[in-house]
């Protein structure tokens, strides 16, 4: 009897530990760095952990709904550096207004989304490892379309002029605060009703747990599954373009630093408030673990070159602790 007692004591605790467990980790870093350091609670600190989350936090919300039908969009990160690549260039070499260079990444990203439904759903290969062997085409096409170089303003090009195409002003207020949080919490927001409420979202979710009973239920499961990389990949496209504000050019693979973290913050959401499943508030607060955890790190002069160690840590508990309680 007193085993027994043992036993449910010890699940209890874990269950406990498996709903709250990050939100508990959040609020103790946040105690634990507002200690160990002289500004971390200060507001421009909190904004800055806030407009460093953004990025990550808009791409792992595409990731997240891959998740939702059972999928894994491994490409996000080199869809982030497509997207980023083409919206800087069609301002700076093409000289296009605003809209339409968003446009243009959009649509370059959409297209990405159908590459990858289409190999996933008609070969049948692990999506996996079928978006593992895209997400290096795609960053290899990014680099061929920019030819290896920094895209900005002034750039010399080939043939040795001057870009003359200039970086609207508009789209720079995307990638300052308030614009880039503005456009986190819209996105948290859109996907969380989606999944949610929606019976669309309910339907994936369905996919997700069991594709075969799915499909005996009269769900389109290759059409879900189709929308659910288009989405991945529309988001990806956002944070690319979002980063290509913030930063205005377009660096060499510049969104693929944000793949681990957006993995991370994705499967760290899954035991936020014991969901069990991929979620859009949980993936948020997964990206402002990391996020505080990063930024708390630096500010107690933790070199760089560890962070990714700390990082790939908290990924692998996340693994850890999500597949042991599919397990139990």
């Amino acid at each position: 009897m007193k085993a027994a007692g043992s036993k449910r004591t010890a699940t209890g605790i874990f269950e406990f530990m498996y709903k709250y467990g990050t939100l508990i980790t959040i609020l103790l870093l946040v105690v634990f760095f507002g200690f160990a350091t002289d500004n971390f609670l200060s507001q421009s600190n909190i904004i800055s952990i806030f407009r460093s989350i953004s990025i990550v936090t808009i791409i792992a919300i595409g990731l997240t709904v891959s998740l939702a039908i059972g999928g894994f969009d491994l490409s996000v990160g080199s869809t982030a550096t497509l997207a980023n690549s083409i919206v800087i260039s069609m301002f700076v070499w093409h000289g296009l207004n605003m809209g339409l260079g968003i446009a243009f990444a959009l649509i370059a990203c959409l297209i990405v989304g159908l590459v990858n439904a289409f190999l996933v759903i008609n070969f049948k290969i692990q999506d996996m490892l079928m978006t593992l062997a895209t997400m290096f085409v795609f960053q290899g096409i990014a680099m061929t379309y920019t030819r290896g170089a920094t895209v900005s303003q002034n750039m010399i090009m080939p043939n040795g002029d001057f870009a003359t195409g200039k970086i609207p002003a508009v789209f720079k207020s995307l990638g300052l605060v308030p614009g880039i949080i503005i456009v986190m919490i819209i996105v948290v927001l859109v996907v969380h009703v989606f999944l949610t409420y929606s019976k669309h979202g309910r339907y994936m979710y369905m996919i997700g747990g069991n594709p075969e009973a799915a499909k005996l239920s009269g769900i389109a499961v290759g059409r879900y599954r189709l929308a659910a990389y288009l989405i991945s990949a529309l988001f990806a496209g956002i944070g690319g373009i979002i980063l290509g504000a913030r930063v205005m050019t377009a660096e060499v693979n510049s969104g693929g630093g944000y793949l681990m973290e957006a993995v991370a913050a994705a499967f760290i959401g899954y035991s936020v408030f014991g969901a069990g499943k991929p979620n859009a508030f949980g993936t948020l607060a997964g990206a402002v673990l990391i996020g505080i955890l990063t930024n708390g790190l630096v500010m107690m002069a933790v070199p760089y070159y560890a962070m990714d160690i700390v990082k790939g840590a908290v990924l692998a508990l996340a693994l850890a602790i999500t597949y042991y309680k599919r397990k139990h």
